[in-house]
């Protein structure tokens, strides 16, 4: 083969990214296919992995044609996803039911009562992570609890990337870096925990085996490879967690180095090389072997300006093609008008509850400071500053856990926003530079197929030819003496209105 290609695919929440690269990590071609989050009830957020696998298969041949490529010069596929998925499967693959996804927190009660039964301090203790509904753990018992007839139909409980991969290969397979989403998964030794299974509940069966992300776990069978327009016989790595490949994307493979995400949740990843646990963050394995990442992860992120925009722009929107800008574009023209601070407007951006470093589900957003002064473009710029509050505030916690972060690597569509990421740096105080943002998750996931069949020697190597800085961040202090405050009012505010939050449901 001589000028290989490497296929990685992203399941977002929103859509899927497909993209081929070069050795060079230069796209080729890309695109994405959008699929729905489906909300049924108050807390339930979930997804069809059907709709997922559709739209892979139909973005792939787009891909494919669009790049005027052969699909035999596609040398590996890497696959990425969404955390904290429970896709139940049957012996012959059906998917059983919808997914609950990283937004679904209708186990709560489930948690509640292990957390007492067991002790949440013994869970911790095994699996790095408190007993959160977000996880998959709670999502399995809810199956055993409220729909008897798929549970008992269960064979194997897969994530977002390794069911893509089963679609695509026939392996039942878990890699590393999803693990975390399960509590009887060691976060020591990477290893399931039999006793902690016991005590959970989870059948020791429905777990698959644990495998490096970097590791070719099949090829492309004949029936996907006509779906999916891929060539028959192309190797496929697990792929992992798909802030992990964006992490490996945004160049971070050493301890110390830090990525900021901007995809629809926002938080960050700091790569560590020793274990350290706390129970308001979020521990997992990098795809990169013998790392760990102590993560942030919010649930307001680039999804809280996707949700402005779809409410409040029909102007912009309207006038996109006259103007030749974006809708979003538009929106942070008029946000860049606004000082620091955006003059007493105060936005917490708990917009399907929160995950770290509050773990409430209840926590609702909240505008704080409206008066007739304010413009669009206050709360334009207020929601990219309660982005950036949320961020601070999960840095500075892992600051107190141990695990201070250097320079921030911006990645994901938020990055695109030059606004945005220079809010975050003010915010935080920190440097950041921003490789190629839109496509770390899906180059990350390209990386671990270069790994795994060869293309790359090893991570340092993939990473010096395919990751490069496009601009630099450096804070201004007069700002971050602006957000010193804020930020001190925005702790305020929770703490002030977590009990009402709560009791409002």
């Amino acid at each position: 083969m001589n000028h290989p290609y490497l296929l990685g695919i992203d399941i977002g929440t929103s859509a899927c990214k497909v993209a081929v690269f070069d050795r060079d990590g230069q796209v080729v071609s890309s695109g994405n296919g959008e699929y729905q989050v489906y909300y049924p009830h108050p807390g339930w957020a979930e997804q069809n992995p059907e709709e997922w696998w559709e739209a892979i298969c139909r973005t792939i041949r787009s891909v494919i044609a669009k790049g005027s490529i052969s699909a035999e010069e596609i040398a590996g596929v890497g696959i990425d996803g969404q955390s904290w998925s429970a896709i139940a499967i049957d012996r012959e693959g059906n998917v059983l039911t919808n997914t609950p996804i990283w937004m679904d927190s209708r186990a709560q009660s489930i948690c509640d009562r292990l957390n007492e039964e067991i002790g949440e301090d013994r869970i911790f203790e095994v699996a790095g992570n408190s007993l959160q509904p977000s996880y998959t753990t709670a999502k399995i018992l809810w199956y055993r609890e409220n729909l008897p007839e798929v549970y008992g139909r269960i064979y194997k409980i897969l994530q977002s990337n390794s069911f893509i991969a089963y679609r695509l290969t026939g392996a039942v397979t878990q890699d590393v870096s999803q693990g975390y989403g399960l509590h009887c998964f060691d976060m020591k030794k990477a290893a399931w925990d039999d006793e902690m299974c016991g005590l959970l509940g989870i059948p020791r069966e429905f777990l698959p085996e644990i495998v490096p992300c970097d590791q070719v776990i099949g090829h492309v069978t004949r029936e996907a490879a006509a779906l999916s327009g891929l060539a028959e016989g192309t190797p496929v790595v697990a792929g992992g967690l798909d802030a992990c490949c964006g992490t490996l994307g945004a160049g971070v493979i050493h301890p110390g180095e830090t990525q900021e995400q901007g995809g629809q949740a926002g938080g960050m990843s700091i790569c560590l090389d020793t274990y350290k646990a706390d129970k308001r963050l979020i521990l997992g394995y990098h795809v990169v072997p013998s790392l760990w990442l102590l993560q942030g992860g919010t649930t307001g992120g680039g999804g809280v300006m996707r949700w402005f925009e779809h409410e409040f722009a029909d102007y912009e929107r309207s006038t996109a093609a006259e103007k030749g800008i974006s809708s979003l574009n538009q929106l942070n023209e008029i946000a860049a008008k606004v000082p620091a601070g955006s003059e007493g407007l105060v936005f917490l951006p708990y917009m399907a509850g929160e995950r770290s470093p509050i773990w409430n589900p209840d926590a609702k957003g909240v505008f704080y400071g409206l008066d007739f002064s304010k413009t669009k473009g206050h709360m334009v710029r207020a929601c990219m500053e309660g982005v950036a509050l949320s961020l601070r505030h999960n840095l500075e916690t892992a600051e107190e856990a141990g695990a201070e972060a250097g320079v921030l690597r911006a990645m994901g569509g938020s990055a695109n926003s030059l606004l945005w990421t220079q809010i975050k740096c003010d915010m935080t105080g920190k440097t950041i530079i921003v490789p190629s943002s839109d496509t770390a998750t899906t180059l990350g996931a390209a990386i671990l197929a270069g790994v795994g069949t060869g293309i790359y020697r090893d991570y340092e190597e993939a990473v010096s030819l395919t990751v490069h800085e496009t601009r630099r961040h450096e804070p201004d202090p007069e700002n971050k003496k602006i957000y010193d405050n804020v930020y001190r009012k925005y702790l305020q505010l929770y703490d002030h209105l977590k009990d009402m939050m709560t009791h409002d449901n």
